[in-house]
């Protein structure tokens, strides 16, 4: 029992982990693409560059002077024993900015 508890709290720490990492990539990405004449491809580079998860599905919108970037992704949740307790997790991060002259 102690032992599936400790595996729990370890997936958990690992999505946690992996959320972060797609907050961090979005805000890269907007960083990117507010300062690009062509912000969909750069919000996708530095998205991808900023973290190794894959696969990211980065999306960009621009809008009144404004870009958000929003990165998704599936969590696979594999950890031997909760991974087949615990279904797997869409995380979605978004981070929004304000559009410079390239």
């Amino acid at each position: 029992m102690v032992v599936l508890l400790a595996l729990l709290v370890m997936q958990i720490g690992l999505v946690v982990r992996d959320q972060l990492a797609l907050e961090g990539a979005a805000r890269a990405g907007a960083r990117a693409a507010m300062v690009s004449a062509t912000p969909h491809a750069a919000a996708g580079r530095a998205a991808g560059d900023a973290t190794r998860l894959r696969p990211l599905d980065v999306t960009t919108r621009t809008r009144e002077g404004l870009v958000t970037v929003t990165v998704r992704r599936v969590a696979r949740t594999d950890l031997p024993l909760v991974g087949l307790l615990l279904p797997d997790v869409t995380q979605t991060a978004s981070a929004t900015m304000a559009l410079e002259p390239p």
